[in-house]
């Protein structure tokens, strides 16, 4: 959170709402041009739905340009107000009132007010609806309308980070009553209204004039984000010029850029990590001591060298990671150790475990090396791993969450609770491996509402340590945010950390050069 402290938050709720629309201080930037993305993380599946959103494209078309949220995550981890202009809160935390910004209007001319804020959370609630920021919302006890451009919240239980809940990519703003129309269209308040939308393939948009973000950001006059899913293709893009900025770049080719004189590379260290879920509800992953052996299967050291190429640092079961307030860096790391992972089967009444493994490099760059890897290093151990090559397209929908163990990537949050209740809390949507623990579920509420900061630590410090011992996500390593820019687009001093490609803002916050 940045240094800021849960009580501070409370008390600076209103100041931090209306910190400068921008976030950080920029140099003076061009306006003008066209930003051309090559984009992996596209599905023809995507929609304007932010619900289903979970990968860099549509992060970076929704909530990166064409729609808003009620807050941001600046570029420097802080929180600021975006269509929210200021936020109060009630002592213990569970009473938020958020002042909205007024003269805002969505691209079809309807005034953002309210009603909006209400019918927007209300999406991720409804009878039937898929949607990862479902535990966010259902914490909400009431939604109360105190005029046009105010609204309460009055939560279950206390929640200091509820202003940063707020920023989630899949709470944006649409219009009341016309719902249905905006996902169609894509219809936001954001800086750039929607010229056309080809799912997984790509999109363009046009700047918006007399914006409420005024001049301090939305650089460009058009921006085209091109899916370019494979790694090769979206490099040679970038070197012959058909776009200007690319995500996720393979380490293994990375000295080709370095040696193009028009071209950058960006990397920024944050809470990105790779991941195998394994569905613990599911035989053998319900298995305690299974899950154990495969922990010391995993050679971590390995991975980040062979895979990362040293863009990164080994994990240790759990996803709060450096960039994390409260992340356990004294916590004894797991180690690469056979042996122990056979004492594991033999407690599982196991000799041996044959087992498949789904991935594709759709999950993270080299997961399917990286799975390749980890078949050679349980087979030490009597841990004989198939490994599934899935196809790219679809793998989201069709193997994530679906195949009780496959190859994935979070991009980490920048609070605890939020990581947890998005991914561990039990029954929420995205907990990929169905794990529920009654010991961590009980930390994650009073952690939860709990405002002392050494107590909080002393949770989330236990919660970390059950998840390495018992979890059922193997973490094997952070991975910095590698990705590279033309040298005809300007960036700023600072690039955010929390999603790639300065948190998916690079038409808000970038500009010619």
């Amino acid at each position: 959170m940045n240094g800021i402290s849960r009580r501070g938050l409370l008390k600076t709720g209103v100041a931090a709402g209306v910190l400068g629309l921008t976030g950080m201080p920029l140099r003076a930037q061009t306006r003008g041009g066209k930003l051309t993305a090559g984009l992996s993380g596209a599905n023809t599946s995507d929609s304007w739905d932010s619900r289903t959103h979970s990968d860099i494209f549509m992060i970076a078309c929704a909530q990166g340009a064409v729609f808003d949220s009620l807050t941001e995550i600046a570029a420097d981890g802080s929180i600021k107000g975006e269509l929210a202009e200021s936020w109060e809160a009630s002592a213990d935390a569970k009473t938020w009132t958020f002042k909205l910004r007024q003269g805002v209007t969505f691209h079809n001319g309807k005034s953002f007010g309210a009603d909006d804020v209400i019918a927007s959370l209300n999406m991720h609630v409804e009878e039937g609806a898929q949607s990862a920021a479902q535990p966010i919302v259902a914490a909400i006890e009431e939604m109360k309308k105190i005029n046009e451009h105010e609204v309460e919240f009055t939560l279950a239980a206390g929640n200091a980070d509820f202003p940063y809940l707020m920023s989630d990519y899949h709470i944006l703003m649409f219009p009341a009553g016309m719902i249905e129309e905006a996902i169609q269209q894509g219809i936001g308040t954001g800086l750039y209204a929607v010229e056309s939308f080809d799912a997984g393939v790509r999109m363009t948009a046009k700047r918006v004039t007399d914006h409420y973000k005024g001049d301090s950001a939305g650089f460009f006059d058009e921006i085209e984000y091109i899916a370019i899913n494979d790694n090769t293709a979206r490099m040679n893009a970038l070197m012959t010029g058909q776009v200007t900025a690319i995500n996720r770049i393979d380490f293994k080719t990375e000295a080709l850029l370095n040696a193009n004189p028009n071209v950058r590379i960006q990397e920024v260290t944050g809470n990105q990590h790779y991941t195998f879920p394994m569905l613990t509800d599911v035989n053998p992953f319900d298995q305690v001591h299974v899950r154990q052996a495969l922990k010391y299967g995993i050679n971590r050291e390995e991975m980040v060298e062979k895979i990362l190429l040293g863009h990164g640092q080994v994990g240790n079961d759990t996803p709060i990671g450096p960039a994390n307030q409260y992340y356990a860096s004294g916590m004894d790391q797991l180690m690469y150790d056979p042996d122990k992972a056979k004492f594991h089967l033999e407690q599982a009444g196991l000799t041996s475990l044959d087992i498949d493994l789904s991935a594709s490099n759709a999950a993270f760059e080299g997961a399917i090396d990286a799975a390749q890897l980890f078949q050679a290093s349980a087979g030490a151990a009597g841990i004989n791993i198939n490994v599934v090559q899935e196809p790219a397209d679809g793998y989201w929908s069709n193997v994530w969450n679906t195949k009780p163990f496959c190859a994935s990537y979070w991009s980490g949050r920048a609070t605890e609770d939020w990581m947890f209740s998005t991914a561990y809390e039990a029954g929420v949507p995205w907990n990929d491996s169905n794990w529920d623990n009654a010991r961590f579920q009980e930390l994650l509420l009073s952690a939860r509402a709990e405002l002392d900061s050494d107590k909080r630590r002393e949770q989330y410090t236990e919660m970390q340590q059950i998840l390495r011992d018992e979890g059922g996500v193997l973490i094997p390593m952070f991975a910095n945010y590698v990705q590279a820019v033309a040298n005809t687009i300007a960036t700023p001093d600072i690039v955010g950390n929390l999603w790639q490609m300065d948190n998916g803002r690079m038409a808000e916050r970038w500009s010619q050069a």
